[in-house]
C-alpha cells in the first residue's frame, strides 16, 4: 500500500510574511520562539518577520549553525522553556527549519534526540505533543517548510533524519521577496538542492503518481530559472519559480530520495562545513548514471521524462547537463575542490549504507557501488 498525503497549508506570494501574526493566531501560538541564524538576522530578513508580529511576545534564538546540531537544538529548547514559549516560528533556510523541528521534539519529549531518529526506529516515538511550527523559508532549496522530516547532526557525529507527520509545519509562508538578493553561490547551491530533490524523488520506485507529477513540474521550473536567479538576485519571476520548485520537491519527496542524499548526509556529518546542496549537486551526475540501469527507471522511461522537463533531447544527456549546469553556476567541479580526500571514503560509505535514503533508491547500492560513485564525483 502507498501512503499518499498532502500536506499542509501554504501561503505563497510576494509579501506573504505579513501574514505571520494571522497564522500564529490560527495555529494557536501565543508566545513563539523564533528560530533563525545570525546570517538571516544580519541580512535584515529576521526583522521583516518580527515586524509582522507587532502584538505577540516573541523570543529569538539566532544561533542555528549551517548544519543544525543536537547541541543547538538543546540550547534552543532551553530558551523555549525559559521563556515559556508555546510554539515555534522558523525563519531561514533548511538549517533553521530543521533546527526548529528538532526543538519541537526536544522541548516536548524526553531523552536524547537520537532516540527519535528514523534509522533508530524513532519515528513512532514522535507524538502529537510536538510543539507547533510555522515555517518562513528564506532560501529556495530544502523545502523543509512542507516536509515531515528534519536532518540534525546528533552528539555522536552522525547526521540523522527525523520523520513524522507531526513535524510538518502547521503553516508555510513562502515569500519569494525574502530571497531577493541572496548571494549567487548560495542561490546556486540551494537551487541545485531543489533540483536534486525533484530528480531523486522522481527516480524513487514507490507508487505515488501525484508526487511524480509535482516533482517533474518542480524540476522543469527549477531548471528553467536557476541560472536567472543566480545571475540576477532581483529577478522576481526567477525567484518565485525557484521557490515553487523547492516547495514542490519537498512535497514530492515523501515518496523517498536516494543515493545522492545518502552520500550527502553521510559526508556532511563527517565534515559539517560542507554545504548540503553543494554536495547534492556534485553527487547527482554519478548517481544518475548508476540509476539509469534500474529496472523501474528503464521500464517507466524516467530519465527520458526528466530530459523532456529539462529541455534535453535524450535521457542519456541528463547527467552531463547537470555537470554543465554546475559549472555555469560556479559550483565545485568535484569533491576534491571541496577538500574531500579518499581517506574519508570508508566512513562516508558506512554512513551512506545506514542512511534512511539508501533504502528508497531505485537500485540497491553496495559498498563498492558507493565507492565507485565517490570516485566518479572526486
Amino acid at each position: 500500500m502507498s501512503l499518499i498525503f498532502y500536506i499542509t497549508q501554504v501561503q505563497f506570494e510576494f509579501g506573504a510574511v505579513r501574514l505571520l501574526q494571522q497564522e500564529c493566531q490560527r495555529v494557536g501560538i501565543q508566545r513563539p520562539l523564533v528560530v533563525t541564524d545570525a546570517g538571516v538576522r544580519a541580512a535584515g530578513v529576521l526583522q521583516k518577520a518580527l515586524d509582522a508580529l507587532p502584538d505577540v511576545p516573541v523570543s529569538v534564538f539566532d544561533q542555528t549553525p549551517s548544519n543544525p546540531t543536537e547541541a543547538a537544538v538543546r540550547a534552543a529548547a532551553a530558551h523555549y522553556h525559559a521563556h515559556q514559549c508555546d510554539g515555534l516560528v522558523a525563519v531561514g533556510g533548511g538549517s533553521a527549519i530543521d533546527c526548529a523541528k528538532g526543538v519541537a521534539i526536544a522541548a516536548t519529549h524526553s531523552g536524547p534526540l537520537a532516540h527519535y531518529a528514523t534509522i533508530e526506529g524513532g519515528a513512532p516515538r514522535i507524538t502529537e505533543r510536538v510543539a507547533p511550527i510555522i515555517a518562513v523559508p528564506t532560501t529556495s532549496g530544502t523545502g523543509s517548510e512542507v516536509a515531515r522530516g528534519a536532518i540534525v547532526i546528533v552528539d555522536d557525529g552522525r547526521k540523522l533524519g527525523f520523520h513524522s507527520w507531526h513535524l510538518v509545519p502547521k503553516a508555510a509562508l513562502c515569500d519569494p521577496e525574502l530571497t531577493l538578493g541572496l548571494p549567487p553561490l548560495l542561490t546556486a547551491a540551494t537551487g541545485m538542492d531543489a533540483v536534486a530533490h525533484c530528480i531523486e524523488t522522481f527516480f524513487a520506485s514507490a507508487f505515488n503518481p501525484p508526487a511524480d507529477g509535482i516533482g517533474l513540474d518542480g524540476l522543469q521550473r527549477a531548471w528553467a530559472h536557476i541560472e536567472r536567479a543566480t545571475r540576477n538576485g532581483a529577478d522576481r519571476e526567477a525567484r518565485m519559480q525557484l521557490m515553487s520548485a523547492s516547495m514542490q520537491g519537498a512535497m514530492a519527496f515523501q515518496k523517498g530520495l536516494g543515493c545522492v542524499h545518502s552520500l550527502s548526509h553521510s559526508l556532511g556529518g563527517i565534515n559539517p562545513r560542507l554545504h548540503h546542496g553543494t554536495l547534492n549537486a556534485v553527487f547527482l551526475p554519478a548517481v544518475i548514471a548508476f540509476n539509469a540501469h534500474a529496472e523501474s527507471v528503464q521500464k517507466e522511461q524516467r530519465l527520458q521524462r526528466m530530459a523532456q522537463a529539462m529541455g534535453l533531447s535524450s535521457g542519456s544527456d541528463v547527467a552531463d547537463a547537470i555537470r554543465d549546469m554546475n559549472a555555469r553556476l560556479g559550483l565545485p567541479r568535484g569533491l576534491s575542490d571541496l577538500g574531500v580526500e579518499r581517506s574519508q571514503f570508508d566512513a562516508t560509505i558506512a554512513g551512506a549504507l545506514a542512511d534512511h535514503c539508501h533504502k528508497t533508491n531505485p537500485r540497491s547500492a553496495s559498498a563498492q557501488d558507493y565507492r565507485d560513485m565517490l570516485e566518479r564525483s572526486l
